[in-house]
């Protein structure tokens, strides 16, 4: 251990993991943790990206389309394929965009298209919501649960207008790392959906381990036309700069969302991420890691007595009793990069998972910064 800097072991890398010597397995003690110096480059922590970055299988499959840069478009069938064969479904059930974002903007196209409002909880992911309303669509906004900060279905199913053509509902949610009880959910959605759509975005289901979770994905599987759910490869996949996402829907629905979609995709994108759906291993170990690095910043809450909702995603959401913008720039000054305030929770924070160390780190800067 006396061979490794401190840099060394936070940065953590290939090297790292194929000796077996990243923290979580056998080299990290807790004594390190209070040595740590101030590190040397910016750790995100705002984004909730994938901190390891893509695989090497996705890696090895961009640098194999390098020389196909010059062509339009790419293996997109063959991307459909996997992912629908993954989800046992047919491939017109498929549509694949630029991020999963595009789908969801595809989406508050269409509700504008229709003069309909949306309605959603609050706070949530912006992007389906923030189309439609600069679109000129009524977007009715339902807080969360006041204890709980989960999503409340009722007030939500409340608050549906005869006007409501979409109903959305992140889940997990986001910034908020709650889920939604999947037999509510499938009763509301099969309710919801026979007047009008429902949108789930399950852009981070693959890190859920909760037996009150399920993915709506059978819904799709079995026909019902107005049901869309999204899902990326931003996040597991290691691949938010190459922008590909997917939605799954009935086949008429799928066609109204490639009419309004309008971003398009690229070799490298394609190419990584059908190589990378078919890695579960690099899957797997981004699973554990992220588990790993919630254990540590979650078990640090709870000895501080923090009030946060438990994470079902690859960030936690904590009150700090404090001015979030004021907190991004002391933990700036950490090189620490945290989330931005969401309105109305601006005393909460949300956090990124890292890598474990990273996290000891955080929580070294946590305690000087909040105590």
């Amino acid at each position: 251990m006396a061979n490794l800097s401190r840099r060394q072991i936070l940065l953590g890398g290939g090297a790292l993991i194929g000796a077996g010597m990243l923290p979580g397995y056998g080299l990290y003690s807790p004594a390190l943790a209070k040595e740590m110096e101030r590190v040397d480059y910016i750790i995100r922590m705002a984004t909730n990206e994938n901190p390891w970055g893509p695989s090497r299988v996705a890696l090895q499959a961009m640098a194999d389309s390098m020389k196909l840069t010059n062509q339009y478009g790419g293996d997109r069938r063959g991307l459909v394929s996997v992912v629908a064969g993954i989800n046992e479904m047919p491939d017109d059930h498929v549509a694949v965009s630029t991020g999963s974002g595009e789908i969801l903007r595809a989406a508050g196209r269409l509700v504008r298209m229709e003069n309909g409002s949306v309605v959603c909880a609050d706070p949530t992911y912006h992007d389906l919501i923030r189309y439609a309303e600069r679109a000129g669509s009524k977007i009715i906004r339902v807080p969360v649960d006041a204890d709980t900060k989960h999503v409340d279905l009722t007030a939500m199913h409340n608050a549906i207008r005869k006007d409501t053509r979409c109903v959305y509902l992140a889940n997990p949610n986001n910034p908020i790392p709650s889920i939604i009880e999947k037999n509510a959910l499938r009763d509301f959605a099969l309710e919801v959906s026979k007047e009008r759509m429902v949108f789930i975005d399950e852009a981070y289901f693959e890190f859920v381990d909760n037996d009150d979770y399920e993915t709506m994905m059978d819904l799709v599987r079995n026909g019902h036309q107005n049901i869309i759910i999204a899902r990326t490869a931003s996040k597991i996949h290691g691949l938010a700069g190459m922008r590909v996402g997917f939605g799954f829907a009935h086949p008429d629905m799928i066609q109204r969302i490639n009419g309004a979609k309008t971003g398009a995709l690229n070799v490298l994108g394609i190419a990584a991420a059908k190589a990378s759906y078919l890695d579960n291993s690099f899957q797997e170990f981004s699973i554990r890691t992220n588990r790993e690095s919630l254990n540590i910043v979650e078990g640090m809450l709870d000895e501080h007595g923090v009030r946060y909702v438990k994470s079902n995603g690859n960030f936690t959401f904590f009150e700090t009793g404090r001015d979030v913008a004021e907190l991004q720039q002391e933990f700036m000054a950490e090189n620490i990069m945290v989330g931005r305030a969401f309105p109305p929770m601006t005393d909460w924070l949300r956090v990124s998972m890292a890598k474990p160390a990273e996290m000891r780190y955080f929580v070294q800067a946590y305690k000087k910064i909040l105590g």
